[in-house]
């Protein structure tokens, strides 16, 4: 589903929100500004093992040909140039996911650029201002898009390194096949999209089934979790480990053990874990999936190597990482807004979508903003899930604060992207409106999207 609109009407809505993509509201300096790191993305489809030797491989979609596509890795303060080439039978684009670009580098189709025809190649050219676990993915139809293995790492690096032995990402995917090993094409299913979105029947971890993560007794290992499915939510749980949260969507935190020692990913969330391998030369642990109780599995293990422990203890406490350079929102002088989704199977949604934000089921991505910020302010979004169904809302251009859930304040007040709501949860997000353009905000379940769970943000 997207929109037709004129070039006329395009190029109107950019003049009025100055697209440029030289431009960028967090200045750095000429050391870090003329370091220029370059790189290429072909969008084809292609084929992938998902299954591993001895099945049948399947038919992707994929960037540079390869699922996961090729991984982005660069150092905080660095200037990115990344050429987008579409060999797609349809258009494209390519949405940084969490990095605060300039709103003409955020992908968002009729939004903030032309959709990348078949055949053409676009620019994208950003800063990036903040260090962590980033990725990329399309925001042309992007349910069916990401759900053929359009996706991919970017990895920013803190200026100083930070003492890891090993950094290590895995990037979880989620994929419906038929029983030759091919992609189920039920990408429209309505039941799917009025519900908790498409699920799957195979996960991945780096584009592999089962992979495991092989480590060395006494490693201290940096572990980068990724949920890059189109509604998967995963509640991993590390069998004979304890692992440290040290980063909530690429933002550092206070290091400490997940709730009930589970780590929550919604779609499009990312959580980075400090792992000390405590087991023993030759052990194995299994990783399980357990937020569908009635259908827990293991996802993945950990396999130590038969040599020598690294070390015999732990190195010290653990590494707390550098903050980024977010501006810091006055909560007490901030202007508040109040959001509410709704809708879902039975939810009685207006306009042919099944979702609403406050009121209205939006189609396409380009339509006028439900609310409108000025420049510099500080802003609380009181954000109501009134429905019975989970929600990850990710809002572009911007890292807010989880200041409240249900009216309490939250223990860490996490920088986040993306948030993930339980059925009926109240949550409170704070954030500085320094990014002028006009910004998505919506579901990351790409089929709750795509059948009308997302909005317009302008700032100005």
């Amino acid at each position: 589903m997207t929109m037709n609109i004129s070039r006329r009407t395009f190029l109107r809505a950019a003049a009025g929100i100055g697209l440029s993509a030289a431009a960028h509201p967090w200045p750095l300096g000429a050391e870090t500004r003329s370091k220029v790191r370059e790189f290429r993305l072909r969008a084809a489809p292609g084929h992938a093992p998902l299954l591993g030797a001895g099945h049948p491989q399947t038919a992707v979609w994929a960037y540079s040909g390869q699922v996961p596509g090729p991984e982005i890795r660069v150092r905080q303060g660095d200037r990115v140039r990344i050429q987008v080439e579409n060999r797609l039978p349809e258009e494209t684009t390519v949405h940084w996911h969490g990095i605060r670009v300039p709103n003409a580098m955020d992908g968002v189709p009729y939004l903030t650029q032309k959709p990348i025809a078949r055949g053409a190649t676009f620019r994208y050219e950003f800063d990036v201002p903040d260090a962590g676990s980033y990725w990329y993915h399309p925001h042309f139809r992007s349910y069916e898009q990401a759900g053929r293995g359009l996706y991919g790492l970017l990895i920013v690096e803190e200026r100083d390194p930070v003492p890891f032995d090993r950094d290590i990402a895995w990037l979880l995917g989620d994929w419906r096949l038929d029983r030759e090993a091919q992609i189920v094409d039920d990408f429209d299913n309505r039941m799917d999209a009025g519900m908790a979105g498409r699920i799957g029947n195979l996960v991945t971890i780096n584009g592999r089934s089962a992979a495991p993560l092989r480590v060395r007794a006494g490693e201290r290992v940096r572990l980068r979790l990724y949920n890059s499915a189109n509604a998967r939510i995963f509640g991993l749980v590390f069998r004979g480990h304890r692992p440290l949260v040290i980063a909530i969507d690429g933002q550092p935190v206070e290091p400490h053990a997940p709730a009930n020692g589970r780590i929550i990913l919604g779609p499009a969330m990312r959580v980075d874990l400090m792992l000390d391998m405590t087991g023993a030369p030759g052990e194995r642990f299994a990783v399980r999936d357990t937020f569908y109780p009635m259908r827990a599995y293991s996802v993945g293990e950990i396999v130590y190597a038969d040599e020598p422990p690294r070390r015999q203890r732990p190195p010290g406490p653990p590494p707390r990482l550098p903050p980024n350079p977010i501006p810091e929102p006055a909560v007490e002088k901030a202007e508040r807004h109040t959001i509410a989704f709704g809708g879902g199977m039975m939810g009685g949604a207006d306009g042919g979508g099944i979702w609403t934000v406050n009121g209205k089921s939006a189609s396409g991505h380009a339509h006028e903003p439900f609310l409108r910020l000025k420049r510099g302010k500080s802003y609380v979004l009181a954000m109501h899930n009134n429905t019975a169904w989970h929600h990850p809302i990710h809002l572009h251009g911007y890292t807010f604060r989880v200041m409240a859930r249900n009216g309490r304040p939250t223990r860490f007040r996490e920088w986040q992207d993306t948030v993930f709501m339980d059925p009926d949860e109240k949550v409170e997000i704070a954030f500085v409106a320094d990014n002028p353009g006009d910004w998505m905000i919506h579901c990351h379940i790409l089929e709750h999207m795509q059948t009308g769970l997302m909005g317009v943000i302008r700032v100005s």
